[in-house]
């Protein structure tokens, strides 16, 4: 890419940047309650969010109940209690959801759990084998982890280096991120990378995990909506429009698609 491309793509960047979230300090809870109203405010987020829960909380349901609990993890600005109460919110800042959890120690005891859920924080987990111990560790035989993450595709992986303020970096040979980075060294392939690229390195390392679903979703209407950090592009009028393009659209899913849904259940038997 030549300078002038270069610089017409991050004079564009910083134009996209959502005004309201200015001067706030990402990922905290003044950035958390902000972005909750944009996706109240904004119809195409409001609908992916609902249609991402309506998913993971599906996942859920496929679990054994019993006692176990449903966490989410990294809850942010996301509105789960409002679809199921019972849900434990979590977020590593304070007076963002119910409780201070880090991902790589669940403060649950053994099989408590009969699901964990996260939209956009996989990427964000300093250490996935410590997770995925924990994660082991908590949920109830039959338990599921149920996950919404960025997708890799020609398109996303343009889309999240460029536009993004994230890193994406599809060449890491780690499963961990480099914290003193900026933004904690989020790596928005991480997804890919674990469940995908090295699939059969996760399947030897975790045999008590089974990945059970990898999907596309729509992505039409997100990319034209704003998501929660960048101006939204399109009037409320023209909002059913766009829903009918989303539908029209995913034939295209494995070149476009921006997020993908993931559910790995833990093993009913343990393996010996």
């Amino acid at each position: 890419m030549n300078a002038a491309a270069g610089d017409g793509l991050n004079a564009l960047d910083r134009w996209l940047n959502e005004p309201q979230l200015s001067g706030l300090a990402v990922g905290s809870a003044e950035w958390f309650t902000t972005q909750r109203k944009l996706i109240a405010d904004r119809p195409l987020v409001n609908g992916a969010y609902l249609g991402w829960y309506e998913k993971m909380l599906g996942d859920a349901a496929s679990a054994p109940s019993g006692n176990g609990k449903i966490l989410e993890l990294g809850s942010g600005a996301n509105f789960v209690k409002g679809l199921d109460p019972n849900v434990i919110t979590s977020d590593v800042v304070r007076g963002a959801s119910d409780l201070v959890v880090d991902a790589r120690d669940l403060p649950f005891g053994d099989e408590s759990l009969r699901a964990i859920l996260l939209t956009h924080v996989f990427h964000h987990i300093p250490d996935v084998e410590r997770f995925l111990n924990e994660a082991i560790r908590t949920l109830v035989p039959g338990g599921v982890i149920s996950m919404i993450d960025v997708a890799h595709t020609p398109f996303a992986k343009f889309f999240f280096t460029h536009f993004h303020p994230e890193g994406y970096d599809d060449s890491s040979a780690r499963w961990q991120l480099d914290e003193s980075a900026p933004l904690g060294g989020a790596n928005q392939a991480m997804t890919w990378i674990v469940f995908r690229r090295d699939v059969a390195d996760f399947s030897a390392r975790y045999p008590q995990l089974r990945i059970e679903v990898i999907e596309y979703l729509p992505w039409f209407a997100y990319l034209f909506s704003g998501g929660l950090t960048r101006r939204s592009l399109m009037p409320k009028g023209l909002v059913p429009l766009v829903r009918l393009l989303d539908v029209a659209s995913r034939p295209l899913d494995r070149v476009m698609a921006l997020h993908w849904h993931i559910r790995i259940r833990k093993n009913e038997l343990k393996v010996t």
